[in-house]
């Protein structure tokens, strides 16, 4: 399960910043001006879309959410290691990856009082499928008809093949209950009953969310902060001005330009941690002048990602040498990341100006589309600018969520020639390489339209339905450098996760996974208010 994490995350990359200067008033439960207290103010970068079913929810920030109501199957600890939750243990294997056997807990309930169940888990893991939402290609390799419960704490999951990364994604499934869904599911959707630390009391769209402590959860550690309240400022500066005026008790993301300051803010403590998020230049290999590669390796050594990574993230990125980011290549894969990084175009304008010279067409004037976000804007405009240099008149074109979601996937040169979008997929390469590379998914989550050379597309879905992970990691390095060398796409960077609390919050750490902010109750940590 991504829940979907990697499109959830899709939709941040999007629209960030899409409604700008929709800055909130930061109302506080947490005490006088967001001072502490039994509540928490939590200020999120968007507005959550209200879908706080797990079978539907596409957004990050109702996963948020959602991921305090409910309790997963499995969950990610701070490692991005799946670690069992309502699950006793490690899942048994049968049938050469095709079947896994998982054994439920004791003793865990729903905040109605419900027994968590098998069926429960089934109806969790088939729905999306079955009502084919959103995240139906996360789960479209469980075989339907022989996915069971064995008994009412034994669930036999069936696959249609083996899949490599199934105890890492899927497994990983909030779960619902699924005799309350069943009868009403829209109605479960804004009114959701999980088996997690925390109720579902209130929420107004686009305007605020409120969650209170359950005092009968079954499992411990028992939630020390009695409510938290989700308010949204999705412009930066909005965010900023809260937290430095002591108006929220913590922000999500902390602008690039502020960290210095929020940093050296006397009362005020700023967190971070690497992500599984994969920033990227893509280019429409459909259509236009970027059809040709060496147009592309012309774009590629025009500028340096590199030096605007250092310029313009500083310390919130990580510049990347693939699609693959380096918190999932330290999960055991080892790739030749220092190979695929001497391999990859480097800045060198006057190689860039022979290619472009030779290869792009009479009068190119490419369309750069990217969404709203300071960030990537500045980093269309710097692609437009080395071109104009180089004698190319290039447009930056920044498009709301809505418009530019029917855009990049158009595969037509007049609407764009480049793009610049991201992905947060989870600790597995597949969640990458398959939903933003195969054809599968073309005009779907990608919009390059790479036919590739004949094992490209192949070696992507044989690693997808491999569990042998070093003959999948062969396969995936023959995929990157592939890509490396024809450039479909430019690996940019990997944005961290962050969080600016004030000091009297007290462990609270971002988790690597941006669904899973804030973690207010693990094994790891649990997050507490400090007594005035």
């Amino acid at each position: 399960m991504v829940y979907d994490q990697f499109t959830a995350t899709r939709r941040r990359v999007l629209t960030s910043g899409a409604a700008v200067s929709a800055a909130v008033v930061a109302g506080c439960i947490g005490g006088e001006g967001g001072s502490g207290g039994d509540g928490l103010l939590y200020t999120q970068e968007v507005s959550p879309d209200g879908d706080f079913d797990p079978v539907v929810t596409f957004d990050a920030y109702s996963a948020q959410i959602a991921n305090l109501v409910y309790d997963g199957l499995y969950e990610y600890d701070f490692d991005l290691e799946p670690q069992p939750k309502l699950a006793t243990g490690e899942p048994e294997e049968e049938r050469d990856g095709e079947r896994y056997i998982v054994e439920l807990v004791d003793g865990a309930e729903f905040h109605n009082g419900d027994p968590v169940t098998a069926e429960d888990v089934v109806h969790s893991l088939t729905a999306p499928v079955e009502e084919e939402t959103q995240n139906m290609p996360t789960y479209q390799m469980i075989d339907l008809d022989n996915t069971e419960p064995v008994d009412e704490q034994t669930v036999q999951i069936d696959l249609e093949y083996p899949y490599g990364a199934f105890t890492e994604i899927q497994l990983a499934v909030s779960v619902v209950n699924a005799e309350v869904r069943q009868d009403d599911p829209d109605a479960y959707n804004t009114d959701p009953v999980g088996s997690g630390p925390f109720t579902f009391e209130d929420w107004a769209s686009d305007e605020y969310v409120e969650i209170e402590r359950w005092d009968d959860y079954w499992d411990e550690p028992q939630a020390e902060i009695e409510s938290v309240r989700f308010e949204a400022a999705e412009d930066d500066a909005g965010r900023v001005s809260q937290i430095l005026a002591g108006d929220t008790d913590a922000i999500a993301t902390v602008p690039p330009t502020d960290w210095d300051q929020i940093e050296g803010e006397e009362g005020i403590q700023v967190h971070r941690a690497a992500s599984p998020s994969y920033m990227y230049v893509a280019f429409n290999c459909n259509d236009g002048g970027t059809t040709d590669p060496d147009v592309r390796r012309g774009v590629a050594h025009a500028f340096s990602l590199d030096e605007f990574v250092s310029a313009n993230l500083g310390e919130s990125a990580t510049a990347l040498e693939s699609p693959i980011p380096p918190i999932v290549d330290e999960l055991g894969w080892d790739f030749p990341v220092d190979e695929w990084a001497e391999a990859s175009p480097e800045y060198d304008p006057d190689r860039a100006q022979e290619l472009l010279d030779d290869a792009a067409p009479d009068d190119w004037n490419p369309t750069i589309i990217v969404p709203p976000d300071d960030v990537r804007i500045a980093l269309g405009e710097l692609i437009a600018s080395r071109l104009d240099e180089l004698g190319y008149d290039a447009e930056v074109q920044s498009l709301d969520f809505a418009t530019l979601g029917e855009t990049y996937v158009t595969g037509e040169a007049d609407d764009y020639e480049m793009y610049i979008l991201g992905w947060t997929g989870g600790p597995d390469p597949d969640v990458y390489l398959y939903n933003l590379f195969h054809e599968d998914n073309e005009g779907i989550s990608q919009g390059h339209f790479y036919d590739g050379s004949d094992d490209f597309h192949d070696n992507i879905l044989a690693a997808r339905e491999s569990v042998d992970q070093e003959e999948r990691r062969e396969m995936y390095i023959d995929v990157v450098e592939e890509i490396n060398e024809e450039v479909p796409v430019m690996a940019a960077y990997s944005e961290h996760n962050t969080i600016a609390t004030q000091d009297y919050v007290q462990g609270l750490e971002p988790h690597p996974e941006v669904g899973y902010n804030p973690r207010l109750v693990s094994d790891e940590t649990t997050v507490s208010l400090e007594e005035e």
